[in-house]
């Protein structure tokens, strides 16, 4: 096997470390490597921070590991290599009336990183989290041996690895069970919301099948959480061609995003939406993907990267801080363009997985001194409110913080000193956030 040296960064580019990287292209040919030299795998690194970084050691790149190995039309269930990328699963078997359940902002996501990530989508309230549409994993652990989990055979192991950041071994192939999909096109109604608690209002009435809000960060006072909200439903028609995304050329200068900037534009969208409602038929991937529209859009924050702070706050609890996490972040000048804001239901499939029943935040910050403070400070405001930061998007959370906001912990290191003793799949981010706990 060969091995190619390369510096590899998350998404945000703000953490980055150096490795060996191997890319395999067939399932033998991974096998062989991986029972002589045992190592996490990388997706489409997609992922903000290090959840897929390795510093001085090697990664095994998955994408070219893609093949769709079954699909039965019928029931709806494909099985595939774990380096398919979910925008490719909504294009083969779209047409043919079917989806994946849960879709992450962008297409380029591995079916292997939605897996270890356990990704949610538009429609968490309706359909819960990526993982709790899996069937079965094939595994291979750091024996080189390999695992076939499910709820029914090795279902701690299951629950480890959906949700478990790769920690449990590499994620082989799997089976999944699609959802009905009526058509390529979606009945999409954009509406401007005043204030925050609009936004409440908003997600407690919708029926709709897809819902999100786009935040204006920078807005304070009465105008606080002010934003557009978008709601959609399938509806029949065809699928549109993918269309070729503009791309950032260049890393931009810090003026690009300044604060003048980022309010102008957040203004703009805002006043741009219809108060009263204006509903139009558009392409299914436009509302799936709306990150993709421009490649490599992380160049927008300049050679530095950005942070990306996403949490979810229970129920019971986030009328009452969210209001204060969104003042921190207007207070501090720091917000970034069109922060989102979700409504999540109870599904999660992992013993780590993030979603819980509740709100979601997702608010990006140029990567200044200034922004580590607010970010350990939100950080602490989350976890003493009951709520948990996203370990797929973070790049700064306290290791302390990590028992609060996910209380299966000691489970999940329980299955990793069982498959993992020799901790061979151990990332950057698992050993920042000491995810292992300590060595035995």
């Amino acid at each position: 096997m060969l091995f190619k040296d390369a510096n590899l960064a998350g998404w945000g580019r703000v953490l980055q470390s150096p490795a060996r990287i191997a890319r395999p292209e067939r399932r033998a040919v991974l096998e062989a490597l991986m029972k002589e030299t045992p190592a996490p795998a990388l997706g489409a690194a997609r992922s903000y921070g290090d959840a897929a970084l390795n510093a001085d050691g090697i990664v095994i790149d998955m994408t070219r590991l893609d093949r769709i190995l079954d699909f039965n039309a019928e029931s709806g269930r494909v099985t595939a290599e774990a380096g398919v990328r979910l925008g490719d699963l909504l294009r083969l078997f779209g047409p043919q009336g079917w989806m994946p359940a849960a879709m992450p902002g962008t297409a380029h996501v591995t079916l292997g990183g939605a897996i270890a990530n356990d990704v949610h989508g538009k429609n968490h309230h309706a359909h819960g989290s990526f993982g709790q549409h899996v069937e079965s994993i094939s595994l291979l652990g750091a024996d080189g041996q390999l695992r076939e989990a499910s709820e029914i055979e090795n279902p701690a192991l299951f629950k480890a690895t959906i949700g478990g950041l790769g920690q449990t071994g590499v994620i082989v192939s799997a089976e999944l069970r699609l959802i009905r999909c009526v058509g390529g096109r979606v009945e999409l109604r954009k509406q401007r919301l005043p204030d925050l608690d609009a936004f409440f209002e908003a997600f407690d009435d919708s029926k709709a099948e897809f819902s999100v809000g786009w935040i204006d960060a920078t807005a304070r006072g009465t105008a606080l959480g002010r934003g557009v909200m978008e709601e959609g439903h399938l509806v029949s028609g065809g699928f549109a061609p993918t269309r070729n995304a503009r791309t950032v050329p260049f890393n931009m200068p810090g003026l690009t995003l300044s604060r003048p900037v980022v309010k102008l534009f957040n203004a703009y969208y805002f006043r741009r939406a219809s108060a009263n409602g204006r509903t139009r038929t558009r392409p299914l991937q436009e509302m799936f993907f709306p990150l993709d529209s421009l490649a490599q859009w992380n160049r927008l924050y300049g050679k530095r990267g950005f942070h990306q702070f996403q949490c979810v706050l229970p129920s019971s609890i986030c009328e009452v801080v969210l209001p204060r996490i969104l003042e921190e972040i207007a207070n501090s000048g720091l917000a970034s363009p069109l922060s989102v804001l979700k409504k999540l239901g109870p599904g999660r499939a992992g013993l780590m997985s993030f979603p819980m029943a509740g709100m979601t935040l997702a608010a990006d910050f140029r990567a200044k001194a200034k922004a580590l403070p607010l970010l350990n400070k939100l950080n602490r405001m989350v976890a003493e409110a009951g709520g948990r930061v996203y370990l797929a998007k973070d790049s700064t959370l306290d290791a302390g913080l990590l028992r609060a906001m996910y209380p299966e912990i000691d489970k999940f290191r329980a299955a990793l000193a069982e498959m993992d003793p020799e901790r061979r799949f151990e990332t950057d981010l698992a050993r920042r956030l000491n995810l292992r706990g300590a060595p035995v």
